[in-house]
């Protein structure tokens, strides 16, 4: 298995991931079930996560990425 490394822009696609399971109400059981992992690792992500881009808990994160979205859906119809 290769081994995942984060871009200069933000997040890699395993963190990625995880970001949209949280935003979708997931929780961390859940998201490791998922992703064939355990939820210790689940965990370990998130705080890189949240080191990454500077938030403190899964709620600020499932904004976060709500905010992309839509930041998406904006450029995509433009």
């Amino acid at each position: 298995m290769e081994r995942e490394t984060a871009t200069p822009r933000g997040p890699s696609e395993r963190e990625q991931l995880i970001i949209q399971r949280v935003a979708e109400g997931c929780k961390n059981r859940e998201i490791a079930d998922s992703i064939g992992t355990t939820e210790h690792v689940v965990k370990n992500y998130l705080r890189l996560i949240y080191d990454k881009l500077g938030l403190w808990n899964r709620v600020e994160l499932a904004l976060w990425y709500e905010a992309r979205q839509n930041e998406r859906e904006r450029v995509y119809h433009a």
